[in-house]
C-alpha cells in the first residue's frame, strides 16, 4: 500500500503523544510505502495534483518504540503525483485549509481519501452537529449561533439554566471556551463585543450548559461508524476546559449505555458523509463536537487500556484498498470479455 499523510510539519510532532505518528509507525512496520507532506507543499504540474513529499526510507528493522522510530526516521525528498497513492490520510491541524481540499478534488476518483474531502468541508465546523436529525437529534444540546449581540443577550436572559457555554464558532482545541453565568450578566455585552469583533464580525455559539461539565468530558474515537476507544478528560484545577492541551488530564473510561446509543445513532450519518475516523466530545450523553480533521487520543487511550488502536485504523485502510483493487480487477476481466466478444 502506498500511503500519503497530509499533516503538520514533522519537526512539530510530540513523539510521546502524537496520534498521527502512531499511524505512520504502524504503516512502516507493515512495510507500506509512507510519504508525508503538508498543505503548503501541494502543487499542480501538467494539470495534475502533486506534492513535495518526504518519503520514509525503508529499513530492515524498525524500532517498536515509537519515539525511537521518530528520531531515527530518514526521508527522501520527492515531488510525487497524488493520483499514484492508494490512500491519502488528512491529518493537518485545524483550521481547515480549503485550498488544500481543492487540490485533492482532481484525484478523489483515483485515491481513497481519509476522511473524504466533501465530508471535511461540511463537518469541520461547530455547526455540523445541528445537521443530525431523527434519533440522533436527542443527543445534541440546544445550541444558538449568531453575530447579533442583542439576540445572544436575549438567549441568555431566556435560558432556564443559570449558566451557558460560550465559544467562538471558528475556535478549536478548547480555545475561547468559557462558562457564562447570569449572575455576571453585566459583563456579557462586553464579552460579546470582544468575541464578535469588528464590522464583519465573528459568529459566537451559546450552548446549554450540561450537568456534569465541570467534571470533564469523554473523547470517543469512531472508526467506520463504530467506537474503538474512549477516555475521560478531566479539567485542571484552574480551568473549566478538559482539553489535554489546556491542562486537562485523561482517565480510563468505559462507554455507558447512553454513550453507546449515541454512537449507534450518529455512526451511519458520519459514514455516509465519508467521515470514517472521527473524535466525538461528549458530556453526560450529549454531543458537544465532532472532530474530523485530525482527531487525537490514540496514544492516551492506548496507554490507559493497553491496546494499539492504530492497528485497527490501518487494518481498515488495507481492507478498503483491497476492496478497491478487487473491483478494478473484476472490471478488467469484464472489459476483456467484452473486447473478446467484439473480436469474434
Amino acid at each position: 500500500m502506498k500511503i500519503c499523510f497530509i499533516m503538520y510539519p514533522w519537526d512539530r510532532i510530540s513523539a510521546d503523544s502524537d496520534s498521527t505518528l502512531r499511524l505512520i509507525h504502524e504503516c512502516a512496520v507493515r512495510g507500506h510505502t509512507v510519504a508525508i507532506t503538508t498543505p503548503n507543499s501541494l502543487t499542480i504540474r501538467d494539470s495534475g495534483a502533486h506534492a513535495f513529499c518526504n518519503v520514509l526510507k525503508k529499513k530492515a528493522k524498525i524500532s517498536s518504540n515509537v519515539p525511537t522510530f521518530y528520531k531515527a526516521a530518514d526521508f527522501k525528498r520527492s515531488k510525487l503525483p497524488l493520483a499514484g497513492f492508494d490512500v491519502i490520510v488528512m491529518r493537518a491541524n485545524p483550521p481547515l485549509d480549503t485550498i488544500a481540499l481543492n487540490f485533492l478534488d482532481s484525484v478523489r476518483e483515483d485515491v481513497f481519501i481519509f476522511n473524504d474531502i466533501d465530508g471535511l468541508r461540511i463537518a469541520n465546523n461547530k455547526l455540523y452537529p445541528a445537521s443530525f436529525s431523527g434519533e440522533a437529534a436527542r443527543f445534541i444540546p440546544t445550541t444558538h449561533v449568531s453575530k447579533s449581540i442583542e439576540y445572544l443577550e436575549q438567549v441568555l436572559n431566556e435560558s432556564e439554566s443559570e449558566k451557558m457555554i460560550m465559544k467562538p464558532l471558528n475556535g478549536f482545541g478548547g480555545q475561547g471556551v468559557i462558562v457564562v453565568e447570569k449572575s455576571a450578566q453585566k459583563n456579557f455585552r462586553s464579552l460579546l463585543e470582544f468575541y464578535i469583533g469588528g464590522d464583519n464580525g465573528n459568529y459566537v455559539i451559546l450552548q446549554d450548559y450540561i450537568a456534569g461539565a465541570d467534571k470533564g468530558d469523554v473523547r470517543i474515537l469512531l472508526l467506520n461508524g463504530e467506537p474503538i476507544g474512549a477516555m475521560r478528560r478531566v479539567p485542571g484545577e484552574k480551568d473549566n476546559r478538559s482539553n489535554i492541551h489546556a491542562g486537562g488530564r485523561e482517565e480510563k473510561h468505559s462507554l455507558t449505555k447512553e454513550e453507546k446509543a449515541l454512537c449507534k445513532a450518529l455512526g451511519p450519518k458520519l459514514v455516509r458523509d465519508g467521515l470514517f475516523f472521527v473524535g466525538l466530545d461528549v458530556i453526560n450523553g450529549k454531543l458537544l463536537e465532532v472532530n474530523v480533521l485530525s482527531p487525537g487520543g490514540i496514544t492516551r487511550i492506548n496507554k490507559l487500556n493497553r491496546v494499539k488502536l492504530q492497528k485497527q485504523v490501518v487494518d481498515f485502510l488495507e481492507n478498503v484498498v483491497s476492496a478497491r483493487e478487487l473491483v478494478e480487477e473484476r472490471k478488467s476481466v469484464f472489459r476483456k470479455a467484452i473486447e473478446d466478444a467484439e473480436a469474434l
